[in-house]
């Protein structure tokens, strides 16, 4: 069968290698129908692991793939279902994941595709306690969206920030994967979203997408006009992955008592903070990584009622480098989609 695998920094081949036996006890064996391409692959393509792998690596963190066999105790999932595997293995049996909280489980073994083997391949098998069943209508391509990017956008703006309907969200980035999901999920709820975008034609495709308000943060200072939106008061949350080029600024434009949630940062990782600002303005910050297997199902329930993600680009396997190329140079307005 094919795999992709990354054999040293910045060198995929695909791959000929024996399929996995059958599935084992509790397992179930997938095979992949797309990987949707998220930083963390441009990470690992880049050599930034972050922690010691071993190459050959089979690639791909996020994944939607077609039910091929079960193995014995199997009574949640059958032959031909579509399912959206979880991207990390975690244990299953600590606390963290005994409560639902999946991504502060004590044992992990690896994130797929960055420390350990991933999803770019025919066939694999998976614990079927970490493979969520894709509910009837939604289509593969957006179906692997759910397992990574609307999960951490889920997990974000309602587990940590707490969103709510009437309240205002300043969304980075919005035309990167996250971002433009997180201005579709914060519109569902009925939030005023406000975003930050690179150029005018992504300005343009913010605002179709739903957007209130768009800032272009390379001809405008996203900070005032933020606080000028908001009477001076500030933004109720902060959706935050961009680092240190607009943290402080993110800071500016929370109200008081405000929110900001960060799972990222693309622009350098280290950053200054005024703490007489943040005590006095009572600021709350959640770090944000990861997510739970319950915002996977949540994000493909709100996938199946219409709120989707928006995909830039589908491409074939043969094309995975050029993707990662193409999300490298931050062209992107949405998701790229690698087809198997």
């Amino acid at each position: 069968m094919r795999a992709l695998r990354l054999v040293s920094d910045r060198h995929l081949e695909l791959a000929e290698i024996d399929p996995p036996p059958p599935p084992a006890e509790g397992e179930v064996q997938i095979r992949t129908r797309a990987i949707a391409l998220n930083h963390i692959d441009v990470w690992g393509w880049r050599g930034m692991a972050f922690a010691k792998r071993k190459f050959p690596l089979v690639v791909g963190a996020e994944a939607v793939g077609e039910i091929a066999a079960v193995g014995t105790g199997v009574k949640s999932l059958a032959r031909g279902d579509l399912v959206a595997p979880y991207g990390a293995l975690v244990c299953g049996h600590c606390k963290a994941c005994r409560e639902g909280r999946e991504n502060l489980c004590e044992n992990v073994f690896g994130v797929m595709g960055f420390h350990i083997d991933g999803f770019a391949r025919d066939l694999f098998n998976f614990p079927e306690r970490l493979a969520v069943k894709v509910l009837a209508g939604v289509a593969v391509r957006d179906a692997a969206c759910a397992a990574l990017t609307f999960a951490t956008v889920e997990h974000m703006l309602f587990d940590n920030a707490k969103l709510e309907p009437g309240e205002t969200v300043l969304v980075h980035a919005g035309g990167s994967g996250i971002g433009s999901a997180a201005i579709r999920l914060a519109k569902d709820i009925g939030a005023t979203v406000i975003t930050t975008v690179g150029d005018d034609e992504k300005a343009a495709k913010a605002r179709a997408l739903g957007a209130d308000h768009v800032i272009n943060y390379r001809t405008e200072r996203f900070e005032s006009i933020a606080r000028r939106l908001t009477n001076k008061k500030g933004v109720d949350v902060v959706f935050e992955h961009v680092g240190a080029e607009t943290w402080n600024g993110s800071l500016l434009c929370l109200k008081r008592g405000g929110r900001l949630v960060t799972c990222g940062a693309t622009s350098g990782p280290v950053a200054q903070i005024n703490l007489m600002q943040l005590f006095q303005q009572q600021y709350r910050i959640f770090g944000s990584f990861g997510f739970a297997i319950r915002n996977v199902r949540d994000g493909l329930a709100k996938m199946a009622r219409g709120v989707l993600p928006v995909i830039d680009t589908e491409l074939d396997l043969k094309d995975f480098e050029r993707g990662l190329e193409r999300l490298e140079s931050r062209r992107v307005f949405g998701k790229i989609v690698v087809h198997f």
